[in-house]
């Protein structure tokens, strides 16, 4: 698919593309992209994920929330086998629901207060096909159990430990408002869009503590994950060459324990803002051709 393509297709199909592309194309410190894999894992799969899920989208208000999140996951499972991409969906479901017309953050609210028991049940399916690491069990709503409560009141229950649940219990706050604020700062996005992605991974990790990390390797690495980016910007990345330093001794920091320390939330987080940041004009892609897709 090449740039005419895209005008052409629907704008939340062409939005979550590029979302879910320029993500895994920027070089974050401690993800997959073009130049670094996890054994399990690597470019091409969310390369392959994005062109799968990006066109379902179109039709979450019609399918509802959680059985778009159900289908898109079903698809990566049958097409790709890996579980690349549940944390995005998770988030960019609720988004690609408000009408085109609302702006994201005004129509947000209602969408989340619409949510059943039926889209609790088709995300503990979707989740439980995923099967993300760190997991664990709880005492109420379990997600190897059916659940018996609408989906936000399910998030509720773990917004404590888990930043994208959060996300359904604040009408998506942290990316709506800062995240959004964030990208935009980012001028001539469209010339530097990888730097400012890896500015905005950065931000976000500094002010949320990843919370795959969290459940991976305990809070107090988390919260240490988000002082060592805090550290990055504070350099003036990416203004001189020691930030480069800096930002590499991150990324070793965080790559040091296999995948444990991945902050895969904070990237899922990017997607959701960068979706939202095309949806509401505050930012625009950079032309197809001039991605680095071949990893």
């Amino acid at each position: 698919m090449d740039q005419s393509d895209l005008q052409t297709i629907h704008p939340i199909t062409r939005w979550v593309r590029f979302a879910c592309l320029l993500e895994v194309c920027a070089r974050k410190p401690g993800n997959v992209h073009r130049d670094k894999a996890f054994a399990d894992l690597d470019h091409n799969d969310f390369i392959k994920s994005a062109d799968v899920i990006s066109p379902l989208f179109e039709k979450t208000i019609e399918r509802g929330v959680g059985p778009t999140i159900l289908k898109a996951v079903q698809q990566t499972h049958q097409k790709v086998g890996k579980n690349t991409n549940l944390g995005m969906i998770l988030l960019l479901a609720p988004l690609t629901a408000v009408p085109l017309h609302v702006p994201v953050f005004e129509g947000i609210g209602k969408v989340l207060k619409n949510l059943t028991v039926e889209d609790s049940r088709c995300v503990y399916e979707a989740i439980r096909l995923a099967s993300p690491g760190g997991l664990g069990d709880v005492d109420e709503q379990d997600v190897q159990d059916e659940p018996t409560l609408p989906l936000v009141e399910v998030m509720e229950l773990a917004k404590d430990r888990d930043n994208i649940a959060l996300q359904y219990t604040n009408e998506f706050d942290d990316i709506l408002h800062y995240g959004l604020e964030q990208l935009a700062l980012e001028l001539g996005f469209v010339d530097r869009w990888e730097n400012s992605i890896i500015r905005l991974h950065l931000k976000l990790m500094a002010h949320l503590p990843d919370s795959l990390i969290a459940r991976k390797c305990g809070r107090s690495l988390a919260e240490e994950a988000s002082l060592r980016a805090r550290t990055v910007l504070e350099s003036d990345w990416p203004d001189y060459e020691i930030c480069w330093g800096i930002l590499s001794e991150f990324d070793d920091w965080l790559r040091a324990d296999g995948h444990r320390r991945n902050p895969g939330t904070t990237a899922d987080f990017v997607v959701a803002c960068l979706y939202a940041g095309f949806r509401e004009g505050i930012i625009t892609p950079p032309p197809l051709e001039s991605l680095p897709l071949e990893g």
